[in-house]
C-alpha cells in the first residue's frame, strides 16, 4: 500500500476539504442547528468565515502547532467549527464525552496535555474548573453559552464569540501565519485524537491522520453512493468516532449538511422535521424506537392494532426481498403496497425515516428480530462492523447482500483475516497511527505489516465472503461440558423484547447459563399504568410477579429460538434475576456508548451470581450508586430468582452429522 502525504485529488486535510466545499458549492446549507424552536443555517461560505474567525482567535490567544485542544458538549456547528479550526491552526482536536463526570475528565485532560479546552455551557465549565489543579498544562478555557457564568474570573475564561471577535479584528496580523500552517497540513498530519471507550481499563488515546479520516470518507461514501445533497442528524456524542467521521470525515468530503437537533428531548422531533437521508443509530437507539411503537400499539384501538398485526406479519414476510429487488409474487406486492399506504408510511413519518436512502447500525450487534422489523418497512438499514482504531470501517454490508447474520464485506481498501483462535485481523489506510504515549498497547494491538487486532473472534463466510462475529473474543469461552459460549448472542435475543432493557449473561465454565435482566421502565410502566398497578420506584416495579412472569416467558423464549442452534444451544439461560437498579455508566457498569463492562459487573454483584449458582431463591443485597449530582449512597433489595424452562442440548457432533 503505497504511502504518500498528498491526499486524494490534492485534498490533504479537512480544512483543504472546506475549501474546496466554499469553492464548489459555497451557497448550499453546510450546518442547520434548532435553537429555541427555531432551525438556523449557516452555507459552506459562512461556516468557512465563522472557522476562519475562531482559527484566528486561537492563534492570538497563544495556540501553538501540535497543541491539543479538547472539546466537550452536545452536538452544536460551533463544536464541530472547533474541531476544523483547531486543524487549520496545527492543533489536535480532542472530543470527550458530555456526559463524563469530573474525575473521568480529569484523565483524559491530564493525558493529553491540553493547554486549551473549548466546551458548551456552564456545567462543562464547571466540571473543569473542579479538576482544574490536577491538570498541569492548562490554560484557557473557552465556552459557548454564557448564561451563568457572568460573575466568574475571566483571567483565563473566555467567550466563544469573543474569541472569534478578537480572531477578526487581528485578521490582518495572523492570517499570513494562519495560511503557513493550514499549507503545512498533510495526509501525516493527526487530524483528531479520540478516547477508547475503556471497556477493560484506562481509555486510551487513538491518533487518526487525515489520512486514516480522508481515505476512510472517500472510500465509504463511494460504497454507499453518499451525495452532496444528502442529510444528516448529528446526536451521536461528538467523542464517538462514528459521529466524526459522519458528521466531519464524510459530510467534508461530500459536502453534505450536518443538523444538529435543539436537545436531547427534541431529538426525535427534530428527526421527523429534517427527514434525513443518510442515517445513523447504535443498536440502543433502535431498540428504544422499536420499544415506542410497541408501547404505542398496545393503547391503541383493537381494529387499529388487528391492522397493524395482519400488514407487519405480511411485511416480515415480503418486505425485505422487495427492498433489495428479489422476486416478489404480484399480489404479495399489491398488498404491501396498501399495507405502505396504511401503516408502514405512516409509521416511517412517524419515526423520521420516510426519507432514508441509507442506514446504519454498528456499535455492538443488533438483535436480528430488531434489524428485520425495521427493513421489513422498506427502510434500507444496514449492519456495519468498526472500531475506533479503523477509522470505524472494517467491513460493511454492499446493497442487496444485507443479512442479520453478517456484518457484510469487507469495506473498500480493507483486508482481513482469521487468526487460529478465530480473532478477526484487519489491515486498511484507515488503521490507526498509535495509542498516544503507550507503545505497549500499540505494539500489542497492530504489529509491524500494520495488522490490527480486533479482540473480536468470528469467521468468513466461505461462497458469500461475508464476516460473522461470534462475540468479544475475551468474552466468548467455554461451558463445563465444552460447548461454546457466547453470551452477546443470548443478549441481543433478550432485548428484542420492549420489556428488557439490558441483559448479562454468565456461564463461562460453569455447567449452565444465568442472567442479569434490566426492565425497560418506560415500557413497563406503561404496561403498569394501563393496568392500574401502582409503584413507587424502579425496584418495586422490577419485582413484582407479574412482571417476574413476564420476563421469565420471554427468557423461555429465548431459550427456544437458542436450542435451535446446535452450536450455541447449550447457552439457554436456566435462572435468571430481574435487577433491582438500572445499569449505569455513572457507577462504571457500562462504558458512555453503553457497552456492558462484565469484569465490573462480576465483581460488584458476586453475591448475587452466587446465589444464582448455589440454588438460592432469594438473596439480599446491597449496591452503591452513584447520584446526579456525584454524591455516592447505597440501595438494599431482597431479589427473586427464577428457574427458566431448558430444551435438551443437542450434542454438536450429532447435529454435524
Amino acid at each position: 500500500m503505497a504511502q504518500t502525504s498528498s491526499g486524494a485529488g490534492g485534498l490533504s486535510s479537512i480544512p483543504a476539504l472546506l475549501q474546496r466545499n466554499v469553492k464548489e458549492f459555497g451557497s448550499s446549507a453546510a450546518y442547520r442547528e434548532k435553537e429555541f424552536g427555531i432551525w438556523q443555517t449557516w452555507t459552506w461560505a459562512e461556516t468557512e468565515k465563522e472557522i476562519e474567525a475562531l482559527a484566528l482567535g486561537l492563534i492570538n490567544l497563544g495556540v501553538n502547532e501540535g497543541d491539543f485542544i479538547a472539546i466537550i458538549g452536545r452536538n452544536r456547528p460551533y463544536l464541530y467549527w472547533s474541531m476544523v479550526a483547531a486543524q487549520m491552526v496545527g492543533a489536535v482536536p480532542v472530543p470527550l464525552y458530555q456526559d463524563a463526570v469530573a474525575e473521568e475528565m480529569a484523565y483524559v485532560l491530564g493525558h493529553c496535555g491540553a493547554r486549551f479546552v473549548i466546551v458548551q455551557d456552564q456545567e462543562q465549565v464547571d466540571k473543569v474548573i473542579e479538576v482544574q489543579d490536577q491538570l498541569r498544562q492548562f490554560e484557557h478555557l473557552i465556552y459557548i453559552d454564557p448564561r451563568g457564568l457572568r460573575k466568574y474570573d475571566h483571567s483565563h475564561l473566555h467567550q466563544f464569540s469573543h474569541v472569534q471577535d478578537q480572531g477578526r479584528a487581528a485578521h490582518d496580523e495572523l492570517i499570513t501565519e494562519l495560511k503557513a500552517r493550514r499549507s503545512k497540513l498533510d495526509y501525516d498530519s493527526t487530524c483528531v485524537m479520540l478516547y477508547t471507550s475503556g471497556t477493560t481499563g484506562k481509555p486510551k488515546g487513538v491518533v487518526l491522520s487525515n489520512r486514516n479520516v480522508i481515505e476512510t470518507a472517500r472510500s465509504s461514501s463511494e460504497f454507499d453512493g453518499l451525495r452532496q445533497n444528502d442529510e444528516i442528524l448529528a446526536y451521536l456524542p461528538m467523542a464517538w468516532v462514528g459521529d466524526f467521521i459522519f458528521s466531519i470525515g464524510q459530510a467534508y468530503w461530500c459536502g453534505f449538511c450536518v443538523n444538529c437537533p435543539e436537545s436531547a428531548e427534541t431529538m426525535m422531533t427534530d428527526l421527523r422535521e429534517i427527514g434525513p437521508t443518510y442515517y445513523f443509530a447504535p443498536p440502543r437507539v433502535f431498540e428504544t424506537q422499536l420499544t415506542n411503537v410497541m408501547i404505542r400499539m398496545e393503547d391503541a384501538g383493537k381494529l387499529k392494532k388487528r391492522m397493524f398485526d395482519h400488514y407487519m406479519a405480511h411485511a416480515r414476510r415480503v418486505g425485505p426481498d422487495i427492498l433489495d429487488g428479489k422476486p416478489v409474487g404480484f399480489m404479495d406486492r399489491l398488498a404491501y403496497r396498501v399495507g405502505d399506504l396504511l401503516v408502514y408510511g405512516p409509521l416511517k413519518n412517524t419515526l423520521g425515516f420516510s426519507r432514508v436512502r441509507v442506514g446504519y447500525t454498528a456499535g455492538e450487534a443488533i438483535g436480528p428480530e430488531i434489524f428485520d422489523f425495521y427493513r421489513s418497512l422498506g427502510i434500507n438499514l444496514k449492519q456495519l462492523y468498526g472500531q475506533t482504531e479503523a477509522t470505524v470501517f472494517i467491513t460493511a454490508q454492499p446493497d442487496g447482500q444485507v443479512r442479520s447474520d453478517t456484518v457484510g464485506v469487507p469495506s473498500p481498501g480493507v483486508e482481513l483475516r482469521i487468526a487460529e483462535n478465530g480473532e478477526v485481523f484487519y489491515r486498511s489506510p484507515g488503521v490507526f497511527v498509535e495509542y498516544y504515549k503507550n507503545p505497549e498497547s500499540t505494539a500489542d494491538t497492530k504489529d509491524p505489516e500494520g495488522w490490527v487486532a480486533t479482540g473480536d473472534a468470528g469467521f468468513i463466510e466461505e461462497g458469500t465472503g461475508h464476516l460473522r462475529i461470534i462475540d468479544r473474543a475475551k468474552d466468548v469461552g467455554k461451558m463445563a461440558d465444552g460447548s461454546l459460549f457466547a453470551p452477546k448472542y443470548v443478549e441481543n435475543k433478550l432485548k428484542f423484547y420492549p420489556n428488557i432493557l439490558e441483559a448479562v449473561v454468565f456461564g463461562n465454565d460453569r455447567d449452565q447459563c444465568t442472567a442479569f435482566i434490566n426492565i425497560d421502565l418506560s415500557a413497563v410502566g406503561n404496561w403498569a399504568e394501563r393496568n392500574n398497578i401502582a409503584y413507587a420506584s424502579y425496584q418495586e416495579l422490577a419485582g413484582h410477579p407479574q412482571v417476574m412472569d413476564t420476563i421469565q416467558a420471554h427468557v423461555e423464549e429465548v431459550n427456544r429460538s437458542v436450542a435451535e442452534d446446535p452450536m450455541l444451544s447449550g447457552c439457554q439461560v436456566h435462572r435468571f434475576v430481574v435487577l433491582h437498579k438500572e445499569l449505569d455508566a455513572d457507577d462504571g457498569e457500562l462504558t458512555r456508548t453503553r457497552k456492558v463492562r462484565r469484569r465490573i459487573i462480576e465483581e460488584k454483584y458476586a453475591d448475587i451470581i452466587a446465589a444464582l449458582y448455589d440454588g438460592s431463591s432469594r438473596v439480599s443485597t446491597e449496591t452503591e450508586v452513584t447520584y446526579e449530582d456525584g454524591r455516592k449512597g447505597s440501595i438494599k433489595a431482597t431479589l427473586e430468582i427464577r428457574d427458566a424452562k431448558v430444551l435438551p442440548v443437542v450434542p454438536q457432533k450429532v447435529a454435524a452429522e
